[in-house]
């Protein structure tokens, strides 16, 4: 049966056109979970006569962008050097057969938004949601931590993911916790795989179709994935896997491996989290945790990879951003924030620089500084 908070979906799904959102005037759909309201705001922008802009007067992703042209190339042509594709690429190659597109939209707690909610209102056609907290460990309290190999392997196969799938994550706020997810493909083994840069906002800005409401397959896989997940830490038997993991220790660190890293040095360790937090100047959003950062690392507040509209940074300006904080490009790094998500957009620009063994802390500093014995440095 389908879990209480899928059950609550409704089936039924339309395409909203591109030319229904150009209006400067935000427009409100009511949500299909609560009585709040969600706002649908579009983003304006000056009307260029240059050929590089749509008459609507909305900046496309890239040049190329025309809606209705017919793809001139195929998800083979991207390299997996590259962590991210532009929804130009996406628009061209979405009907591919290989490619499925997921929604892994997810949201600090103060932001009071609700990703499942908002993957009703509006998502790109055929997207899956990929539930960030519900594909995770069972077995700790923090959150959203790596599942197991088993665990991951049932979740994505009921969501109709297989191994020959070619894959593109995007979330709501444009680059944010997309890039989890594509760190977790990539831990189990999964290389083809990437971010749509800008996600869900520069593809709507881009005049591209979105989908209002889920598909009936849609509720019905998020819903399986989760009941996978739940049997699985259960000890209980699951349907047949299409997906087989191949488990990268060395992208994920513990915290024992933090501790070890402080004496031995063997890693640069990164610091997503914004500078005051790193200073312990400002208390940490999550009660019982300890503010200040981990002894002899760095701080490099994941926005400063990305431009204003949370398209990651060219390789130039991230070399120069990680060069300023004297970061070494030529040895190894591991990287951290308050829970595992955007340290993983510094593994992504990291990776656009051609460093592809990145480790992740993925209990970051939610499990280090709610420990009484770890060390803890203050600005």
């Amino acid at each position: 049966m389908a879990s209480t908070l899928f059950s609550k979906m409704l089936s039924g799904h339309r395409l909203i056109h591109h030319s229904s959102f150009l209006t400067q005037q935000p427009q409100f759909l009511s949500s299909l979970f609560s009585k709040r309201l969600f706002c649908i705001q579009t983003v304006p922008v000056p009307v260029s006569t240059s050929q590089n802009c749509k008459t609507t007067g909305w900046v496309p992703c890239m040049a190329s962008s025309s809606v209705g042209r017919r793809a001139t190339y195929s998800t083979k042509s991207v390299s997996t050097n590259e962590p991210v594709v532009s929804v130009d690429w996406l628009y061209d190659n979405l009907k591919m057969p290989d490619i499925k597109v997921l929604d892994a939209s997810w949201y600090m707690p103060d932001e009071q938004r609700n990703p499942i909610q908002e993957y009703q209102v509006a998502h790109i056609p055929g997207a899956l949601f990929f539930d960030v907290d519900g594909i995770a460990d069972r077995t700790t309290k923090l959150p959203h931590m790596l599942p197991s190999e088993e665990a991951f392997a049932a979740a994505v196969s009921a969501l109709g993911i297989e191994n020959k799938d070619d894959l593109v994550v995007y979330d709501g706020k444009g680059l944010f916790s997309a890039a989890r997810v594509w760190w977790m493909f990539r831990v189990f083994g999964h290389d083809r795989v990437w971010v749509l840069d800008g996600g869900l906002p520069r593809w709507r800005a881009s005049g591209y179709d979105v989908e209002s409401s889920a598909s009936s397959d849609a509720i019905l896989k998020a819903s399986a994935a989760s009941e996978a997940i739940e049997k699985v830490y259960k000890g209980q038997t699951v349907g047949p896997l299409t997906f087989e993991t191949k488990f990268r220790p060395h992208l994920v660190w513990n915290l024992d491996q933090v501790k070890r890293n402080i004496e031995e040095k063997t890693h640069q360790h990164i610091d997503a989290r914004s500078k005051p937090r790193f200073d312990g100047a400002v208390p940490e959003p999550r009660k019982g945790i300890r503010s200040g950062h981990v002894p002899g690392s760095k701080c490099i507040p994941f926005g400063q990879l990305l431009d204003s509209s949370y398209t990651l940074l060219p390789a130039n300006e991230l070399k120069k951003r990680f060069e300023q904080e004297g970061i070494s490009l030529d040895s190894p790094a591991v990287t951290s924030c308050g829970t595992g998500v955007t340290a993983c957009i510094l593994a992504l620009g990291l990776h656009r620089l051609e460093k592809f063994d990145v480790a992740v802390y993925d209990g970051s500093w939610t499990e280090w500084g709610a420990q009484a014995d770890t060390p803890v440095d203050i600005s």
